[in-house]
């Protein structure tokens, strides 16, 4: 038992490590890894978020390479993005630039968000990492959402097709933790936020995708 627990703890060491570098020194892979994890389609699936932003002005948590950063941008939203990898900044900026849209990228942890009390009418996060679930992320997404504003988090998903590929990949979701509890049922885990969130689980190609959207408790 003592050495499969010390197999199972060096095994996890990997797998963060591996998230680590991806979101850091190898964020020029991003995406190449999460078109291969997704069979094509994680770009459309952060995508989904769209029709739940009204905006004008919506933060962003983990902007990762700025796909979405750039959608929101072209309907004529007013996006700011944080995230604390200055690789993904730098992608992020890059990708702005290129369609000429401007940039308003922000270096920080969402567990300190360097913004006033209720900033931001809508705040998003696709994809997030176990920051979301983080006490003091929570404290700072009520803060400086509105009174009526709206949180949507793309929290998880799942491949619902019956072929080789799909259940290699399940597998590999699982093995690598990304099937944890923590993330495979955060609406648990946000629930002891000062928000209320619902679950709505929505088909896409290939697949199911978890969408969480939350506000003020008093709404």
């Amino acid at each position: 038992m003592r050495a499969q627990s010390l197999a199972s703890s060096m095994w996890h060491s990997l797998v963060r490590l591996f998230f680590r570098l991806l979101y850091g020194p190898l964020a020029w892979t991003y995406d190449a890894v999460a078109w291969s994890v997704s069979i094509g389609r994680w770009k459309d699936w952060v995508l989904q978020t769209l029709p739940y932003l009204e905006g004008p002005l919506v933060l962003e948590l983990g902007h990762g390479p700025g796909h979405l950063q750039t959608a929101m941008a072209q309907q004529s939203l007013t996006p700011i993005g944080l995230d604390l990898s200055p690789q993904m900044g730098r992608l992020a900026h890059r990708r702005l630039a290129r369609e000429g849209l401007p940039t308003r990228l922000v270096r920080a942890r969402s567990q300190a968000l360097p913004f006033p009390d209720g900033s931001f009418p809508d705040i998003v996060a696709t994809f997030p990492t176990a920051y979301i679930v983080d006490p003091c992320t929570l404290r700072e997404l009520g803060r400086v959402l509105t009174g009526e504003g709206r949180a949507v988090v793309l929290a998880s998903m799942r491949l619902t097709g019956k072929g080789i590929l799909s259940r290699l990949l399940e597998w590999l979701y699982r093995v690598t933790g990304q099937r944890d509890p923590g993330i495979s049922q955060p609406l648990d885990a946000l629930s002891g936020s000062g928000l209320s969130f619902q679950a709505e689980w929505v088909t896409v190609e290939r697949g199911e995708i978890l969408l969480l959207t939350g506000g003020h408790r008093s709404q």
